[in-house]
């Protein structure tokens, strides 16, 4: 082989040789195909993002202070760290912090209340205005309970959907992320139509450096056939005419001369004969043409050469040669067809992945679980919308009574004062006054008869209310509730997260939810990285190990570029060994230098004639005249013949002394080239299509891993995002705590702050309601005794 790239240098120039050289050992770099082209994945992750409840800013957060801050004083155990939940709302100890006061806007309330001036009615004025405005707020309470019930309630079922969207859509969203790995397969198979004509191009473009020049050594070593085997044939035939004019010039010259030396040689012969004597003995052949090599056997074997066309041969396989890439396209359809049917495959990590997700097994118990919950809690909700209601006719028939007694009393001591100032005689009997007296015993009627009620509901609300405050909201906000079940040993293992997900490692609920609350998705949440082996889903080698063994049997056919016809390489053989560079050139030009006649005839005549003119013989000089006149015939009608042979045959000899060692040598090169490179086209060839489909598969794999990447970072950062559930989590305390347990407690807070309110005035409507009516007759001594044990001094007038 080197040998041959050896030989080619000479021949084809230094380009070819290097070219063929490099053909030989480099390989195919992948500028020509490229990089892959970015794909455009649909983000399989869904917008979920439950939007937040804040309870608006209003007039009564500093009454929801208040009654926290009366729950922290009454709650005084801490949160459990461990083992059941204990702890309930203990009495206030004594001696411990004084109730705090009331809602700043109800104590407004009470100093904006016009009370009627009295000695002693101004202090029992101020206390039914206390209670007057506990039972405003009561009402206020309770109708902002009711209302923020109804949609607190309808916030359940909404709040249960997110979290089974967010649950349910977790192998959805990873059936997605699986679905798209068809965009590359498309890509690929795209590209995979026109590999056929990428490989027969590259092939082309990189053998092309070899075969054109090849082919134009080809076509110009066959034109120089053509022209060697003109001149070779035109010098026999000169040879041969030579020869037989020779012949005929010879015996020519031969009578010529005997006549002239016979007449040269008389005695009378005047002028300068002895001159044209010796010129006459001169008169015969100088080039003997039966003196040169005979080229018969170079002809001989030569017979019927140039049998091929050479122009159009070469231009037949320039055509074959520049449609490699749809010969290419052609001989691989059925290898791409395959590798497209491999393609369409998807592999088998990628079909498993949401089945091997951890908790996919529970995401659908748990989605059906949250379904069965939420169409199960529907008939609860409305059970409790329906007690809802009553509890707030309850709150409002029990809040209109101790506004009712509230009321009265105002009403009782505002009359009884007034019948007072009118009244002149004590003892006789004023109808205000009366009718004030019966307008506080009507109240402490009132007092009495709803007084267990309300006790009852005052306790029951704050029972639930309170518990739920201290034990729930407190340590919810806190942290301590998520600290509480983070604790080994407090939650059945049944409810640990970790177990019921199938997870290797334990989660912190509270950083959980931390993160949750930050947007994470829920690889980062529940450490995925050591429950599932995501890689290993993502692994494709054995899918791109097949594609690779798909693309090895893809084939190029080099047999149809001959480069060199059968009968072109029998021209070229027949010239190789034809040993026309072996005949001897110089001898043709030895005879060829030699002039056809040894003298001039030319000059021979024209002496002949000057000396036919000087002879005083007439005879003698007439047949001078006729002999010039023969030698004239003689160069006109032989002489100038053979010389226009002669000069014919020089320009043969010549071309073919020159052309013929270099022919020979090219023809030895053309025909070592064309062997080799033929004998290497296939092998080339299949180096070049390695090279092309290692760039191939390397371009489509890169549309692979872009997937792959995607994949990757979908599943890790943007899939079940779990805010919802952290979303859940704060919708869920803010609508128990600020939208419902707040007012609830401020319910019965008011209530139990009008209820307090009772004792005092139940006591004061008792002790002047008698002051209001009319003087009797004194009771008994022991009834007067009794009497003076509350003895109060009666105002006998009262003068405004």
């Amino acid at each position: 082989m080197r040998h041959a790239l050896a030989l080619l240098a000479p021949l084809l120039g230094l380009g070819l040789g290097l070219s063929l050289s490099r053909l030989a050992v480099g390989a195919t770099d992948c500028k020509s195909l490229g990089p892959a082209e970015p794909l455009t994945f649909t983000p399989a992750a869904r917008a979920r993002w439950l939007a937040p409840r804040v309870r608006a800013p209003g007039l009564l957060d500093s009454l929801y202070g208040t009654v926290h801050r009366f729950l922290s004083v009454v709650q005084l155990n801490p949160f459990p760290s461990g083992g059941a939940v204990r702890g309930g709302l203990r009495g206030v100890r004594r001696g411990r912090r004084p109730l705090p006061a009331a809602d700043a806007h109800c104590r407004a309330l009470l100093l904006l209340l016009p009370l009627p001036p009295a000695l002693r009615g101004a202090s029992e004025d101020r206390a039914q205005g206390a209670g007057l405005i506990g039972v405003v707020c009561a009402l206020v309470t309770n109708q902002r309970t009711h209302e923020q019930m109804g949609p607190s309630v309808e916030a359940v079922p909404e709040t249960l959907l997110s979290l089974r969207g967010l649950v349910s859509d977790v192998p959805q969203e990873l059936q997605a992320v699986a679905q798209q790995f068809s965009l590359p397969q498309e890509r690929v198979s795209e590209e995979l139509d026109g590999v056929g004509v990428s490989i027969g191009s590259a092939v082309h473009t990189q053998l092309r450096s070899a075969v054109y020049p090849l082919l134009a050594a080809v076509g110009s070593l066959g034109q120089a056939l053509q022209v060697s085997m003109h001149h070779l044939q035109a010098l026999n035939a000169t040879v041969v005419e030579l020869q037989a004019g020779q012949q005929d010039l010879e015996s020519a010259l031969q009578e010529q001369r005997d006549r002239l030396l016979q007449l040269l040689q008389e005695a009378g012969c005047q002028g300068d004969c002895a001159g044209a004597l010796s010129r006459a003995h001169a008169l015969e052949l100088g080039a003997d043409f039966s003196q040169v090599p005979s080229v018969d056997h170079v002809l001989h074997r030569l017979k019927g050469v140039p049998e091929a066309n050479f122009s159009s041969m070469v231009q037949e396989e320039n055509s074959t040669f520049n449609a490699l890439p749809t010969l290419a396209a052609m001989q691989t359809s059925s290898v791409v067809q395959e590798l497209k049917k491999a393609v369409a495959q998807q592999p088998e990590g990628l079909r498993t992945l949401a089945e091997g997700f951890p908790g996919s097994e529970a995401a659908s118990r748990w989605a059906q679980a949250l379904q069965e919950v939420e169409e199960s809690s529907r008939p609860y909700l409305q059970e409790v919308q329906r007690y809802e209601t009553y509890r707030w006719i309850v709150g409002c028939v029990l809040c209109s009574v101790v506004l009712l007694v509230a009321l009265c009393n105002l009403l009782g001591l505002n009359l009884g004062i007034w019948g007072l100032s009118a009244r002149e005689d004590p003892s006789q009997p004023e109808a205000k006054g009366e009718a004030g007296a019966h307008f506080l015993m009507a109240g402490v009627g009132l007092s009495f008869l709803f007084a267990a009620p309300l006790i009852l509901l005052v306790f029951a609300t704050f029972l639930v209310g309170g518990n739920v405050q201290t034990l729930v909201c407190q340590s919810w906000e806190s942290g301590e509730l998520f600290e509480f079940a983070d604790t080994p040993g407090n939650l059945p293992p049944s409810m640990n997260p970790s177990h019921l997900l199938g997870l290797r490692k334990n989660i912190s609920i509270h950083q959980a939810y931390r993160q949750c609350k930050e947007g994470a998705a829920l690889w980062t949440v529940l450490q995925l990285n050591d429950s599932y082996n995501l890689e290993e889903h993502l692994d494709i080698s054995q899918y791109t190990n097949k594609l690779w063994q798909e693309l090895q049997s893809l084939k190029v056919d080099t047999q149809s570029l001959d480069l060199l016809s059968s009968a072109a390489r029998r021209d070229l053989e027949a010239l190789q060994s034809s040993g026309l560079q072996r005949v001897h050139y110089p001898d043709f030009l030895v005879q060829i230098q030699r002039p056809v006649v040894k003298t001039s005839t030319e000059q021979l005549a024209q002496e002949l004639e000057g000396l036919a003119q000087a002879q005083g013989n007439s005879v003698l000089g007439q047949q001078l005249q006729e002999e010039a006149h023969g030698l004239r015939n003689l160069h006109q009608e032989k002489v100038v013949p053979q010389q226009s042979l002669v000069a014919k045959l020089n320009l043969s000899v010549r071309a073919l002394e020159s052309s013929a060692p270099n022919l020979q040598l090219e023809t030895s090169d053309v025909l070592a080239n064309v062997t080799y490179l033929k004998g290497e086209l296939p092998a080339w060839a299949t180096r070049i299509l390695r090279n092309v489909s290692e760039c191939f598969l390397a371009r489509e794999m890169g549309y692979f891993s872009q997937y792959v990447a995607w994949v990757r970072e979908e599943v890790t950062q943007h899939i079940a995002t779990c805010q919802p559930l952290s979303g859940a989590l704060d919708n869920s305390r803010v609508i128990l705590c600020d939208m419902v347990a707040d007012p609830w407690n401020a319910f019965w807070f008011c209530l139990a702050w009008c209820t307090f309110f009772l004792i005092p005035s139940i006591i004061f409507a008792v002790k002047t309601s008698k002051y209001f009516r009319p003087i009797r007759k004194r009771l008994s001594s022991t009834s007067s005794e009794e009497t003076q044990l509350f003895h109060i001094p009666r105002v006998t007038s009262l003068k405004l």
